[in-house]
């Protein structure tokens, strides 16, 4: 059985996936700060091992990967800071963001890699953003990390090419999830998903599980979901 290890598994897109992968038969490992959520999802999934750790902590995160082979990457963590221009923004809110957006991915993926380039074999996903690929007020420092893991990326399969390592960019648009409900209030969430126009987060779950059905020979270098009928110019993951 592949075993896939999910980081930002407690809620929205994360959740979604392991959901997706753990029905699809993968042994799934759900990582997130929220232990009673996790052992929520593992009640509703047996076949999910939750892994209540902050991916910020190295130990911590080293520690759950000791003697753990992941044939499945998911890198979904993140945080949307709150909102406003970036002359206002606190420089706390702008570490949390750069470290759990960015240097947290990219360190894990540091942790995974050198084991699926000796077995010729893997997947490493990454959760990036329309935010990361255009142009939005109010959100710099966000943009910046999703188009630093976009970068990364790029650079990432360029080391992987030759052996047999697949790397994905999952690029999202409005996607109803929790990532706003503690920067907005309840009336605005609901003005920014009305009308049933967001994506789902059980439909880039559905993605994912089809880009790895995929044989190993092909490779999506990245996937955009964004919503069929228009939404404001701030819509972003």
């Amino acid at each position: 059985m592949a075993t896939a290890f999910i980081t930002g598994a407690t809620s929205g897109i994360g959740r979604a996936i392991a959901v997706a992968l753990s029905e699809a038969g993968y042994d799934v490992y759900a990582v997130g700060r929220n232990r009673p959520a996790l052992e929520a999802l593992r009640a509703e999934r047996p076949n999910i091992t939750p892994v209540a750790v902050d991916v910020t902590d190295r130990d911590a995160i080293e520690a759950a990967l000791a003697d753990l082979r992941v044939d499945v990457l998911i890198n979904n963590a993140g945080i949307m800071p709150p909102l406003g221009n970036f002359a206002d923004m606190k420089v706390s809110d702008i570490d949390a963001t750069l470290e759990i957006n960015l240097s947290a991915a990219i360190l894990l993926t540091r942790l995974v890699l050198p084991k699926m380039r000796e077995r010729q074999s893997g997947h490493i996903l990454f959760t990036g953003s329309t935010a990361g690929h255009g142009s939005f007020a109010n959100i710099a420092v966000y943009s910046a990390a999703k188009a630093a893991i976009s970068g990364f990326v790029a650079g990432l399969k360029a080391d992987t090419s030759g052996y047999g390592v697949r790397v994905t960019e999952i690029v999202c648009g409005r996607v109803e999830t929790g990532l706003y409900k503690d920067i907005l209030d309840e009336k605005a969430r609901a003005a920014m998903y009305a009308g049933n126009v967001a994506v789902q987060p059980e439909d880039v779950a559905r993605m994912v599980v089809a880009v790895l059905a995929l044989p190993p020979n092909a490779d999506v270098s990245r996937f955009d979901i964004v919503p069929t009928r228009p939404v404001s110019p701030s819509g972003t993951k």
